[in-house]
């Protein structure tokens, strides 16, 4: 039986579903209820066989290597190998996809008659496909293929919603920034092939000792900036805030939860199996981008009132604590420390997982927010918990996960990021252990910080009195909504308190990777699920924190209301207003929540306050009318790099523009001029 579900076949079948899917999606494209059946029963049914499938992969242990369909150049060929790393990806793309397709069934009728339900489908079936070529292809130019086929077709479902030209902007972005990450991962590629002979990452891996070690650094650089890209950390990330909120709600918690983790795949691969051993400063190098990226992720979020550009800095913030884990990963791996790098590739694992389920939970939560309030504006909602009450309850479950709060998942996986650069902080040496300071606080600063942004966003959004006319007219998501939130929900808590095996089942999986075939484990696991990391250094219990959170909710919502109402009459009144009507306008907005800690952070932020007044009588201006503050956040990176290059590229470009003079003559000229050159490059 095992050997069936691990078979090529049993993955060629895995592929065919959503080939199928897609295909059959283009061909009842005209019927928009058959084309939400197709699609949706397509992709529940290929994320449940790609669950069966990679589970089976992983805890077999077995890797699987094999060619679907030979090419007449081998390195176009259709091949695979799957191994226990790849199989994690492949389970982690189809738990996601399973419950976000669930939630499309019901989500993606507020597009019918608007939008192609077919198109939707085919695309969205692409995307996944690519996703899985991605950590499965086995040679390098499949996997830019595979790449490329993520790529656009993600880049159509960010434009999906065409008729509003910012998403048409973002798409854009999107495009030109993907193909900037591509073109240096093709440098990265072709440099490993100038030195290994060879586009097939097993055999790169065997000749890697044949790279120089400087070419190996500028490999690290191209892989860090393409790939990278992809994983949105900063600078790189521009395109990021404006894709993700543009794509509808069920494939922005893919793109969010899933898509850029691939990103992470190819980093852990190339870094940690391809080319080890690494030098130590990769990792430090790493370990000070993601201190940055967390850092800015969350500040930029706390600025923001449109949920799901806020959602989306937070995934930069998860992009920076995963490279937390890895930077150490690799210090630790190139120090000799094996039993400290796998613990530190554990905890980057464990985050992989929990942000995809924490955070497509929360986009799915915003998506149907959206869809009731017709806004992206947190300024414009409020009181929606009377109408929304178990989008609510599923909303807070993911704020509190993403918050780091015990017992849901976020909390074990910071964790063990944590104990993995405390390890640092008494191992390394001077220079290398301030890093792991500066890392440490970062983290913790971006705990808090996370903390402060979700009190924001949960209590503007659910809390309070509505702020617009709409909101009386929300009304609570269907089944299908609830079902895909809910069992998110659930993973958020069931991966908290069974943390204790699934470290464990992360961290051999972490085994199976070369360099730690004969490590011993830093973490230990007692009976009642505490891990205890490094002989006693530090211990967390999933299973108690969950029996203290419980007493805890039994003790204030039951006894205290117990003690508190006993034999009391309790009467409702009008609340007494110092004499006048409570309104709206007296609550403190997102923006209001959020000014103090931009204003702390102003010399990194950069604030813009803009003050709107209007008045009864222009001439005069005596007497206000209405008055607003607009806080506003300039992305320092933008400002500061992307504008200037920008400014930098159209002045070349008018002055090389002059070059273009209508003369046959002259372009007879240019030709012969690049062909002597050419020729004198060859020779």
């Amino acid at each position: 039986m095992v050997e069936i579900i691990t078979s090529p076949i049993s993955f060629s079948f895995l592929i065919l579903l959503f080939f199928v899917g897609a295909l059959g999606s283009l061909l009842v494209k005209k019927d928009d209820v058959l084309a939400n059946i197709w699609n949706s029963f397509f992709a529940i049914g290929g994320s449940l066989w790609g669950l069966v499938f990679s589970g089976f992969m992983i805890s077999s242990g077995n890797s699987l290597s094999f060619i679907l369909w030979t090419a007449p150049l081998s390195f176009f060929s259709l091949s695979f190998r799957i191994d226990m790393l790849s199989a994690f990806f492949i389970f982690i793309i189809s738990l996601i996809t399973l419950f976000c397709s669930f939630y499309g069934i019901g989500y993606i009728k507020h597009f019918y008659k608007k939008y192609s339900i077919g198109a939707l489908g085919f695309f969205s079936h692409l995307f996944i496909l690519g996703m899985i070529f991605v950590v499965t292809a086995s040679n390098a130019i499949f996997f830019l293929i595979a790449w490329e086929i993520m790529s656009i077709a993600s880049y159509f479902l960010v434009v999906y919603d065409h008729k509003d030209e910012n998403n048409v902007k973002a798409g854009f972005l999107y495009l030109v920034m993907t193909h900037i990450g591509t073109a240096f991962i093709l440098i990265s590629f072709l440099l490993l092939y100038k030195f290994t002979g060879s586009f097939d990452f097993e055999a790169m891996k065997l000749g890697s000792v044949a790279v120089p070690l400087f070419v190996k650094d500028i490999i690290f650089l191209c892989a860090i900036i393409g790939f990278g890209t992809k994983a949105g950390i900063v600078p790189f990330h521009i395109w990021l805030p404006a894709a993700h909120p543009a794509a509808p709600s069920h494939i922005s918690a893919l793109m969010s939860g899933v898509m850029i983790k691939t990103g992470i795949f190819m980093m852990i691969r190339l870094f940690l199996d391809i080319l080890q051993p690494v030098p130590v400063w990769w990792g430090l190098a790493i370990l000070i981008i993601g201190a940055v990226s967390s850092l800015l992720g969350v500040l930029y979020a706390l600025a923001e009132h449109d949920i799901k550009r806020l959602l989306a800095y937070h995934s930069i913030e998860n992009i920076g604590i995963i490279l937390l884990g890895l930077g150490s990963a690799l210090v630790f791996s190139s120090l000799h420390f094996p039993s400290l790098a796998l613990l530190g590739l554990t905890a980057t694992l464990f985050h992989i997982a929990n942000h995809a389920i924490f955070k497509s939970l929360l986009f799915l939560s915003a998506g149907s927010v959206i869809s009731q309030t017709h806004t992206r504006n947190m300024e414009e909602y409020g009181g929606l918990i009377k109408y929304m009450p178990q989008t609510a309850f599923f909303f807070l479950i993911g704020s509190m996960a993403i918050s780091a709060l015990p017992p849901f998942n976020g909390f074990f996986s910071e964790w063990l990021t944590f104990q993995s650069l405390f390890q640092g902080i008494m191992m390394l040496s001077s220079s290398a252990k301030w890093i792991f300071m500066i890392a440490v606080g970062s983290l913790a600063f971006t705990g808090g910080l996370a903390l402060a942004c979700f009190v924001k966003a949960f209590g503007v959004t659910f809390l309070a009195r509505p702020r617009s006319e709409e909101i009386f007219h929300t009304k609570e998501s269907s089944f299908f909504l609830l079902f895909g939130m809910g069992s998110l929900a659930v993973l958020s808590l069931l991966f908290g308190i069974f943390s204790g095996k699934i470290t464990f089942f992360l961290e051999k999986i972490g085994k199976s990777l070369d360099i730690f075939k004969t490590t011993s484990s830093a973490v230990s696991l007692s009976e009642n699920q505490t891990i205890l990391v490094g002989n006693g250094f530090a211990s967390v219990s999933g299973l108690v924190f969950f029996l203290i959170f419980g007493i805890t909710i039994l003790f204030v919502v039951g006894v205290v209301r117990y003690l508190i109402y006993k034999e009391q009459k309790t009467e409702t009144g009008l609340t007494w207003d110092c004499g006048t009507d409570l309104k709206p306008r007296m609550e403190i907005t997102a923006t209001g929540f959020a000014q103090s800690i931009i204003l702390i952070f102003k010399g990194i932020l950069k604030p813009t306050i803009q003050h709107e007044i209007e008045y009864h009588d222009s001439e005069t201006r005596y007497l206000p009318k209405s008055k607003a503050v607009t806080l506003g956040v300039r992305d320092i990176n933008q400002s500061y790099f992307y504008q200037p290059l920008r400014d930098l590229l159209m002045k070349i470009s008018l002055r090389a523009k002059n070059i273009q003079s209508g003369n046959i003559s002259v372009y007879i000229l240019y030709i012969l001029i690049a062909l002597i050159v050419a020729l004198f490059i060859i020779l």
